[in-house]
């Protein structure tokens, strides 16, 4: 830590405010692709998902809530897991606090994994959320947006060498590296105009690092994410902490 150049404060305040000029422009241009993502085309919604819910049986429509706008994260939560992914885990830290403030915009956020429910609501009791959960199990929802694969697809990657992190984080699932990878994590987006459902956007990967709050404080932070893929990976679940 304190291997790194030392300044003055009149020779950091220097360097601080041109890094402000790029951090401004960055800011602008995140603005600009937000616009454009606003202006992404719909597309028409036309298969009929079912959703296991609380309240039984619901349909995509039916998920609004009676709002215009709905929010779905795709959490790694597959038939065969004991638990949720952990990164998954730690992304719905972040947006179940959001969901009273995203209501008040019109928009309904929840999650959805192919689970069965009873597990998803035993393992959201256990995190002290409050975020409604569905079951998108008996659909192809989940694999019609490229977040869910077979092992068959898959083969390349499951007959070369598994990642630490990947075999770390199927053994905290409860399940084997191909029962880990067949499920993927995802954003997507949908409104809801005279009955019909349109999806307005999907993203995944690094596409969802604004729902990890801890990655944006890190990264102004002196050491950073400190992460290095030769060292297993360091998000668990909120509870296991200390324990890890």
């Amino acid at each position: 830590m304190a291997d790194h150049r030392i300044a003055t404060q009149e020779e950091w305040q220097a360097e601080r405010e041109e890094l402000l000029k790029e951090e401004k422009e960055l800011t602008r241009r995140g603005d600009e692709l937000t616009r454009k993502r606003r202006e992404l085309p719909w597309v028409v919604v036309e298969q009929d998902y079912r959703f296991e819910t609380e309240d039984g049986t619901k349909t995509l429509a039916d998920l609004f809530d009676g709002r215009a706008q709905l929010l779905v994260y795709h959490f790694m939560f597959g038939p065969p897991y004991e638990a949720g992914c952990p990164v998954c885990s730690s992304i719905a830290d972040t947006l179940a606090p959001q969901v009273p403030h995203l209501k008040a915009k019109d928009t309904t956020l929840l999650l959805a994994s192919r689970a069965p429910l009873p597990k998803l609501i035993g393992f959201r009791q256990r995190m002290g959320w409050e975020i409604d959960w569905v079951s998108s199990g008996g659909s192809d929802f989940n694999r019609d947006l490229g977040f869910l694969h077979t092992e068959e697809e898959l083969k390349p990657f499951l007959e070369g060498e598994i990642p630490a992190t990947v075999e770390q984080n199927a053994r905290m699932c409860g399940t084997d590296a191909a029962g880990y990878v067949t499920e993927g994590p995802g954003l997507s987006a949908y409104a809801l105009s005279d009955g019909i459902v349109y999806r307005t956007y999907v993203s995944t990967a690094r596409g969802l690092e604004p729902a990890m709050a801890y990655y944006a404080l890190l990264d102004r932070t002196p050491k950073g994410r400190d992460e290095s893929g030769t060292r297993p990976h360091w998000v668990r679940r909120h509870d296991e902490y200390e324990t890890s």
